[in-house]
């Protein structure tokens, strides 16, 4: 890339995809400006006024070549911009078997199996492909003219529906706004953009209309409407967008026969609905957000019928099985006795078993046993015959991605009571009559948009007080009017709003924490997008999670959840009805002193709500759990509750402890993945001060979770504080240097592995090999580095330099924490202070300009001068050289 010129004498071409847009074709100008002297071949256009204003205006800013009168063998490199199919190049296509043939691509669509493979290419998943580009011009700082700079910014406008489109990013508008101070005309963007409807477009855009009908696909609303028109009619995608707008839809598809070829242009709005990847199968190209494609030799029928089966293929279901199933699911093995059974049902407090064949190594699914079934065995006095017996083997299951229609089927149709949800021939999951009930009302309720009505049956009310003059007191200013700005737009939108978790608990801790957490009864995502729009901000949107974090400009964030109203999922209760949607958001999370929630709201600003009693924890300074099976549901919960014991100076409350010793006892912890146990050990060694939490880690018999063979004796307890000593020694000199605590901490936790246990370790704990090689090979070389250090101390500074330049700041703060010797520590901390940033100022280019030429002996002569320096025999530039002239003479 960093050559642009001319390959060799070769010509370099720069092109598109056919039906070029203001996007291509200021992509291609922005090529030219990085490729200088490169041919532009343009492959057509994609609407008649883009061609009229393109002869009439910006012809004279192309190096343009009539591609049939190049010959192929001269061009050396091909440069493709905003596409890399080769189907949608043209006849340049048939350059692509040039052998020795150069390809740079600069492209923002989704990448596919089918690309042309390059050379180089630059991908960014961009609103506007030509955005890219001009972040290399930027960078490169390449002028760039005002008629350059309002085709470029062109391209901008139009490809992201003047920066609305869901697809639109930050660099979109850091292009646009570079471009614009470069000249950008934005009268002749707004003519060209701000179109105007003529005749045949108001016709065709009624006959749209008229012929849409919707379509419910995966719990999606899709609008796909069929026309047909003697003549063509430019800008179907403008007509498209009018649509959906007006109709304020999810998705449009429109599918226009025009004069023998049929032509479809699709726009969605929302994530699930992934126009591109529908179009791309049709032999078009496009985003998530937008994609067109042209069809020859088909009805009109066939490409409707063909676009719909594609839908139902590519469309996210609204409600899926993963998302609505109890995990884990209960199971129990044939062999066991209706007895035990019953006990099981008991425990759990659930009115089924899964069972499993003992025969089979107990993995194998072979049916399900209801409470009813298991009572009326022991009325019978059956009690000690095998539930194998009993069970019903003749059960229907899903996938983890099967959509509701799905599960009412077969839960309905074949009267089912619980339905197995299964993964590689494992069950993984349940769903119950209950669980789909629930489901089917949360939906109906959603649709009608009836957040405020209240379950049947629920009495209970929240603890509420109003803190309104003690937010005044606790936050400044700007996070006040913040907040306030939220239960505006979520007024607006007719949502409660909330801000919970730890940033509520904290206010009433009098701890410093700005990582604002907010509730939404209602759309999370959109209310997130409303507000950003307002702010000036950005989004990052999680459809399936129905969760959105705001980006401010200045990078500070706010995270939006939508408050969920389906029921709170574990293994140990049956679903039951909640009061309303925040309090079953706050129900899920671990603790009582992480539920406090308030209101935002105009009319109900500062007003507390405390469900669960996390107020009353607080003033106790106690964690509790919120409810008994917990710990089943999460074990890591385990983990988080030493945290924040040892954080805020807490107690776990008793019945909290004893859960924990339980969710032990049950090996709940022998289910979590490595990576999860790794997470929450992580984030204690990131505390101030982790040493207490793994303690008690101890105390609670956990860390044999992360693995038996770590015990905080006497041993590992003298090395944590030593390496808490010497993380507080290196703060203190304030380098700038990012460096992990949390590496040094677990270093020593497991300085007593040899090489096959750490490594066994560090696969148990699912670690990534760049940690894995910190934890077993680079450990046990500073640990050899130890025991050179402590024969040969002391050292000249050039010797101690050798021995601990290659170890990074983690490494060598271990290293403190692991030796004894006063001496060695000394040493170690004399390096970092006075020698690990100790510099030569003579480089190979000056040896070149004394007149040696480059060879292995450059790097002797330059090692020898560091020493010379770390050692103090030389200290100035002219020394240095001085010495440079001595090695040399004795060299020849």
């Amino acid at each position: 890339m960093e050559d642009r010129k001319q390959n060799n004498g070769q010509l370099t071409i720069i092109t598109t995809h056919t039906n070029a847009d203001f996007d291509a074709v200021g992509s291609m100008l922005a090529a030219q400006k990085l490729y200088p002297g490169a041919l532009v071949v343009f492959p057509g256009f994609h609407e008649k006024n883009m061609k009229n204003f393109f002869v009439s205006t910006m012809v004279y800013l192309f190096n343009m070549v009539d591609y049939r009168k190049i010959e192929p063998e001269k061009i050396g490199r091909l440069v493709l911009v905003d596409t890399k199919q080769a189907s949608r190049i043209g006849g340049v296509e048939q350059l692509l078997n040039n052998p020795g043939l150069e390809i740079h691509i600069y492209d923002h669509h989704p990448k596919l199996s089918d690309d042309i493979k390059a050379d180089y290419e630059v991908h960014k998943p961009t609103g506007a492909n030509v955005s890219l580009l001009v972040e290399l011009i930027r960078e490169k700082n390449i002028h760039v003219t005002p008629d350059e700079a309002t085709v470029m910014c062109l391209g901008i406008y139009e490809d992201t529906g003047a920066f609305t489109y869901p697809s639109t990013t930050e660099k979109d508008f850091q292009a646009a706004g570079f471009l614009r101070e470069s000249g950008a005309n934005l009268t002749t963007i707004s003519n060209l953009i701000s179109k105007e409807m003529d005749p045949r477009q108001i016709s065709l855009l009624n006959d749209m209309f008229s012929s849409a009908s919707h379509y419910n696909i995966n719990g999606r609303e899709i609008l796909i409407t069929s026309v047909s028109t003697e003549e063509y009619v430019h800008d179907l995608a403008f007509l498209v967008q009018k649509m959906l707008r007006i109709e304020n839809l999810n998705a449009v598809f429109a599918i226009a026969l025009m004069k023998n070829k049929i032509y479809i242009a699709a726009r969605s709005r929302t994530q699930e609905i992934d126009v591109g990847a529908v179009v791309r199968e049709i032999g078009g190209g496009g985003h998530s957000f937008a994609a067109a494609a042209t069809v020859k030799n088909k009805t009109l029928a066939q490409v409707e019928n063909r676009v719909i089966q594609l839908l139902k293929k590519h469309v996210k279901s609204s409600q899926q099985a993963g998302d609505i199933m109890s995990t884990p699911a209960i199971t129990a093995q044939s062999h066991i006795t209706c007895r035990e059974a019953r006990k099981l049902l008991s425990q759990y407090n659930i009115n089924a078993l899964f069972v499993l064949d003992s025969k089979k190594e107990g993995s194998e699914l072979i049916g399900f046993i209801t409470r009813q079934v298991i009572e009326k065995a022991l009325y019978h006095d059956l009690g000690e015959i095998p539930i194998s017996e009993y069970v019903t083997t003749e059960f229907e299951a899903v996938g983890q991605d099967a959509d509701i229609d799905e599960i009412q089927e077969k839960i309905i149709e074949n009267k089912q009571r619980i339905l197995p949800v299964v993964e590689n021939g494992r069950v993984i999951g349940a769903i119950t009559r209950t669980d789909l009930l629930n489901t089917l009302i949360y939906r109906d309720r959603e649709q009608q948009a009836a957040h405020s009505a209240k379950p049947p049956g629920e009495t209970r009310q929240p603890r509420t007080k109003q803190v309104t003059g003690f937010l005044n007191e606790r936050l400044n200013k700007n996070i006040i009017d913040l907040l306030r700005r939220i239960g505006r737009v979520a007024d607006a939108y007719g949502y409660p709003a909330y801000v919970v978790g730890g940033f509520v608990r904290d206010l009433f801790l009098y701890r410093h924490n700005e990582d604002i957490d907010i509730v939404i009864e209602g759309n999370g995502i959109e209310f997130a997008r409303a507000f950003a729009r307002e702010e000036g901000a950005r989004t990052n949107a999680y459809s399936k999670f129905g969760t959105a974090v705001i980006i401010f400009p200045d990078g500070f964030k706010i995270d939006v959840a939508s408050a969920r109203m389906e029921y709170y999922k574990f293994p140990a209760a049956l679903p039951t009805v909640e009061m309303s949607s925040v309090k079953l958001d706050l129900f899920r999370r671990d603790f009582t002193i992480n539920t406090l929630a308030i209101c935002l709201n105009r009319d109900r600003f500062g007003r507390l709500i405390d469900f669960f009693g996390g107020l009353r924890d607080l003033k106790e300074k106690a964690i509790r759990i919120l409810h008994n099976l917990s710990f089943v549901e999460d074990p890591t919960r385990a983990f988080r509750a030493i945290r924040f014991e040892q954080r805020f100076e807490f107690s776990i409350g008793n019945l909290t402890a004893g859960l924990i010793e339980n969710a032990l006892k049950m090996d709940f912890f022998k289910r979590l993945s490595g990576r999860r146990v790794f997470s929450e050990l992580c984030q204690i060694l990131k505390e101030e001060n982790p040493i207490p939490a793994l303690i008690r880690l101890e105390d609670f018999n956990l860390l044999k979770v992360v693995d038996p063979s770590i015990k905080v004796d006497d041993r590992l307890r003298t090395m944590l504080d030593s390496a808490r000593s010497a993380i507080a020694w290196y703060d203190l000199l304030y380098m700038e240097d990012d460096y992990r605590k949390w590496v040094v901490y677990f270093l020593v936790m497991i300085s007593h592995a040899d090489r096959e246990k750490a490594g066994e370790i560090c696969r148990r704990l699912e670690l990534a090999p760049k940690y894995a090689r910190i934890f077993v090979y680079e450990r046990l070389e500073t640990e050899q580095c130890l025991y050179r250090l402590g024969r040969k101390l002391p050292v000249k500074n050039s010797e101690l330099y050798e021995m601990l330049s290659g170890f990074r700041t983690e490494l060598l703060l271990y290293m403190m924490a692991a030796t004894g010797r006063e001496q060695i520590k000394k040493a170690i901390s004399f390096y970092v202070t006075d020698l690990k940033d100790i510099k030569i100022s003579v480089k190979g280019e000056d040896l070149i300009n004394m007149g040696l030429p480059p060879s292995p002996l450059f790097g002797k002569i330059l090692k020898r001068l560091l020493h010379e320096k770390l050692d103090g025999r030389v200290e100035t530039r002219q020394e240095e050289l001085e010495l440079v002239e001595k090695i040399v003479e004795s060299e020849q």
